[in-house]
């Protein structure tokens, strides 16, 4: 994805711009595209990405990170959010628009659902009713692994 990252795929994340953030989104714009999976496990991530990698050219003067963020709304499936710069023919755009509080994670996957609940209680220690949850995976696993830190960032809608 990332010819310019050590890995030549993912670049290294630096959680602190997100940690335990407010992040407000007006019309911020994604191709949405939908993952096929069992138990929350992504089947077809994979073969997703590389359909939608034609919209995920951004002009070099975009300092904005490509972001991936996932809607867990089914056990069998996953709609996926990629964030794009412009608008791009044939690409199913959407719109996000809202307040979101931000909480990075690190570890394994096997720990989303206690992530999930640290994420309710940090949302309702702000005071906040929690609306909808997204999921930036920051990095592939491949790269996780090279950089030894699995992060996940949380994106609770307010």
């Amino acid at each position: 994805m990332n010819t310019s990252s050590e890995t030549g795929c993912c670049p290294r994340f630096d959680p602190a711009p997100w940690e335990e953030k407010e992040v407000q989104w007006n019309d911020k714009l994604f191709v949405k595209d939908r993952v096929r999976s069992f138990f929350h496990i992504p089947l077809n991530f994979g073969a997703v990405m590389r359909r939608n990698q034609k919209f995920l050219e951004t002009p070099k003067e975009s300092a904005e990170p490509v972001l991936v963020l996932s809607d867990e709304n089914s056990l069998w499936g996953a709609d996926v959010y990629i964030s794009v710069a412009q608008e791009t023919p044939g690409a199913n755009i959407v719109r996000l628009s809202g307040t979101y509080l931000t909480k990075v994670y690190e570890g394994s996957f096997r720990n989303m659902r206690t992530w999930c609940a640290g994420m309710q209680r940090h949302v309702k220690s702000k005071g906040r009713e929690l609306k909808k949850l997204l999921f930036f995976y920051t990095t592939c696993p491949k790269c996780a692994k090279v950089y030894g830190k699995n992060y996940v960032v949380l994106l609770a809608q307010v």
